[in-house]
């Protein structure tokens, strides 16, 4: 009882903090490389107290040395989790609005040109911006600020054009830019007849709320991410429902 009574309702909250942000970072990092990385750090950090306890002294001053560089490691082993939750952390941009009818008419131009190119088998990268600024891409790729059109999006990724390769970025009613490079995904439960294309979409819905659309070149077939959510062989109806879906709808709900 009296540890009870020495027990502040500050020490409670200090330790739920530290549980969330200890839960929060297992689930960052949780079916990726880090994780692996994560019990390996582990193992060293079993190492250092055995070679305390059993007095192997050469052991436990080479693992003390690498302790020392354990916080420079932890930076450069975690990069890509640290950048996926500064990202969501920088988050400042509202929602784009496609409730109006020119954003509706927008999202229909995107549903029409996706399975234009799908059906001509033109390979293609559509990303929406949604909360998540993606300036660090648009500043990689060229230029546009044009009025979102099928004709555009043919013209974009015809093989002939000089910025088809690479993928384009829309924010609210307008393509930005295009030939933007993104971060391909280093996830191992990504499907290997991945190619290059769609291991770039998800890589950056990783890292982003963005919501990606991926024409095949091969196949002609089209697939939507968002999240850690993927669906292949997206019919037209499909992709129309999946656009509402993370636009129309979400904005709804948080109105």
């Amino acid at each position: 009882m009296k540890i009870l009574n020495m027990i502040r309702w500050l020490d409670i909250l200090d330790i739920l903090i530290v549980t969330v942000i200890i839960y929060r970072g297992l689930l960052i990092i949780k079916g990726t490389k880090a994780a692996q990385m994560l019990i390996g750090l582990g193992v060293l950090f079993l190492a250092l107290l055995f070679s305390k306890y059993a007095g192997l002294y050469t052991t436990d001053w080479i693992i003390q040395s690498l302790w020392t560089q354990i916080v420079l490691a932890l930076i450069i082993l975690f990069q890509p989790e640290i950048r996926k939750t500064l990202a969501h952390m920088g988050e400042a941009r509202f929602l784009p609005s496609f409730a109006s009818a020119e954003g509706l008419r927008s999202l229909e131009e995107i549903v029409k040109g996706s399975i234009a190119l799908a059906n001509r088998q033109i390979g293609a990268l559509i990303v929406i911006e949604r909360e998540t600024d993606l300036k660090e891409f648009i500043e990689m790729g060229t230029q546009l600020d044009a009025k979102v059109t099928r004709e555009l999006l043919l013209s974009i990724f015809h093989p002939s054009s000089p910025i088809h390769d690479g993928a384009i970025i829309i924010r609210g009613n307008r393509v930005i830019a295009a030939g933007c490079f993104l971060p391909l995904t280093l996830s191992a439960d990504i499907s290997k007849a991945y190619g290059t294309r769609h291991r770039a979409g998800i890589g950056l819905t990783e890292e982003t709320d963005a919501v990606v659309i991926i024409v095949s070149e091969e196949t002609g077939s089209i697939t939507t991410a968002v999240g850690d959510r993927i669906d292949k062989n997206v019919d037209m109806g499909s992709l129309r429902d999946f656009l509402t879906d993370n636009f129309i709808s979400q904005k709804a709900k948080k109105q």
